[in-house]
């Protein structure tokens, strides 16, 4: 892969860590040879780590943000927790982004806080691939922000469109705001009010989604706020878990059920890998200075590899600097006029 690109990671991120984060690690070094990692945290941990693997260096931070801490104050007390030392690197240019599998919250207040705002974003929000069976979608935001106002929504959907179209590889991506209609009227006076925005500003806005078309994937940017978008990520996400599991009892239930599953093996791995959330690794972070993304606490080395590789390739494709500019065109009123999806690559 020709473009070197520095990326920071959080040895200590995730329920398994940092066993699976080392091995995640040395995965993504061996992936993309144009990769080199700067590995954050207990100098026994990544100092043998680094003197045994060509381009990862070693970073000791003494300190480590537990899961269940206030997310804000413990950024701000422990300076030098492996979270803070990795979006501290790309503040300060030694590294172009940061992944991490530790706690959402302190990633989401470090990146806030430590690596900063892009000028112009009101609220940073956080993004997914859907993992649909048809092909990827993204949503955003998905918990960053619980609390909007419509106009943020129309930001959310210009940064999900830009890493949708820069990092998912999605060609013209289609937007739509997330209702409970497909009419222009529907929904709350929030809803509407968004609705309306949108169409405005957003120059890829295709008008408003349900429910039903997030897995059929009839749009591939689905826009709202961080409260609804939370509660439905973890619906679908629960929904497959639970159908997946019953699915298996039934094909495991007897011999000749058995003898169909083996049949079938290639054709349900397969889906499996398309609906499998390690397939990125995380969910990026839009609107700060530089590339971010979370991995969920229960990563394994598969989705800790796969996270760092979206990392590496969010930076390369300068996601935030693509915002930057998206931002900077847009109009700042209710005037004529819509925001470019992509602005200059």
């Amino acid at each position: 892969m020709p473009d070197t690109v520095t990326i920071a990671v959080d040895a200590m991120g995730g329920d398994d860590a940092p066993g699976v984060v080392l091995e995640g690690v040395e995965g993504a070094l061996c992936a993309d040879e144009g990769l080199r990692v700067v590995l954050c945290g207990p100098a026994e941990v990544v100092e043998p780590f680094a003197a045994a693997h060509e381009r990862c260096e070693a970073r000791a931070a003494s300190e480590v943000i537990g899961m269940a801490e206030h997310p804000a104050g413990a950024v701000r007390a422990k300076k030098d927790s492996s979270i803070v030392v990795g979006c501290r690197l790309v503040k300060e240019g030694a590294a172009d982004g940061f992944f991490s599998a530790g706690s959402t919250g302190a990633c989401l207040a470090a990146g806030t806080l430590v690596m900063g705002r892009v000028r112009g974003i009101a609220r940073p929000a956080l993004a997914t691939v859907i993992p649909s069976p048809v092909r990827p979608v993204v949503m955003s935001d998905i918990g960053a922000n619980a609390d909007c106002k419509p106009e943020y929504l129309v930001q959310f959907g210009q940064m999900a469109s830009i890493y949708a179209e820069k990092v998912v590889g999605i060609d013209r991506p289609r937007a739509a705001l997330l209702n409970i209609g497909e009419e222009d009227a529907k929904g709350s006076q929030f809803a509407q009010e968004a609705h309306r925005l949108m169409r405005k500003r957003l120059g890829n806005f295709a008008g408003n989604a349900e429910g039903g078309d997030i897995l059929s994937a009839t749009f591939d940017v689905i826009v709202t706020d961080g409260f609804t978008g939370n509660v439905c990520l973890k619906t679908i996400e629960g929904t497959s878990k639970t159908l997946f599991k019953a699915l298996k009892g039934i094909m495991l239930g007897s011999p000749v059920a058995k003898l169909g599953t083996l049949a079938l093996k290639g054709g349900l791995k397969e889906l499996m890998t398309q609906v499998s959330p390690d397939t990125y690794g995380g969910a990026p972070l839009l609107g700060v200075k530089g590339a971010l993304l979370v991995g969920h606490g229960s990563s394994n080395a598969l989705a800790i590899k796969n996270g760092v590789l979206t990392t590496a390739r969010t930076a390369r494709a300068d996601v935030a600097g693509i915002i930057a500019r998206t931002v900077a065109e847009a109009p700042s009123s209710d005037g004529p006029g819509k925001a470019p999806i992509g602005g200059a690559a």
